[in-house]
């Protein structure tokens, strides 16, 4: 759990870099997948509930991060 931890706290201060308007929806889903497994697997306490946390993070990290790109 702990290397899991620290990969995802790494993963995230990676994708805080990203400055190109079109990747923000890959930027977005990549933060909400990992916020929400994390979240998913601790509310839980399963795998399940931390992949499913982790797809519906993605989507709508992705959703989220395609609507506030700047024009």
């Amino acid at each position: 759990m702990r290397k899991v931890l620290i990969v995802t706290i790494a993963a995230l201060g990676l994708a805080g870099c990203q400055t190109v308007a079109q990747d923000r929806a890959l930027t977005g889903a990549a933060i909400g997948g990992a916020g929400g497994a994390i979240i998913g697997g601790a509310a839980t306490g399963k795998v399940g509930g931390a992949l499913a946390g982790g797809a519906i993070g993605a989507a709508a990290g992705s959703l989220i991060g395609a609507a506030t790109a700047p024009r």
